[in-house]
């Protein structure tokens, strides 16, 4: 079950999952927090970085093929190496500059 409280408003959810683990709740437990980590930081990412949540591009398949192309961005970004910043510096630099573009592109294709 999870508690929310909001600012005078508590709700209460259980969740319910499918799993082909055992009966250890330690065990079962940690899976399902490591998948909203993970899951929280990817749309943190696309949030914050991409804006995805103001984005207002609808028409047709555009909105699924755009979020294609910003997580495909994202995942190239995080294989690069050579420059230590953040999502959004890296964007900047390789907007700025081609040759670093080229390297997140090569990289991509050598993995």
């Amino acid at each position: 079950r999870s508690h929310r409280k909001l600012w005078n408003k508590e709700t209460e959810e259980t969740r319910f999952y499918i799993t082909s683990l055992g009966n250890d709740a330690k065990q079962i437990s940690g899976v399902i927090r490591s998948h909203w980590g993970i899951e929280n930081s990817l749309h943190w990412t696309l949030d914050v970085t991409y804006g995805e949540d103001a984005s207002r591009i609808r028409k047709g398949h555009s909105g699924e093929n755009f979020a294609l192309l910003r997580r495909l961005s994202i995942s190239l970004l995080n294989q690069e190496r050579s420059f230590k910043g953040s999502q959004r510096m890296k964007r900047y630099k390789a907007a700025m500059d081609n040759e670093y573009l080229l390297k997140i592109l090569l990289n991509s294709i050598q993995v």
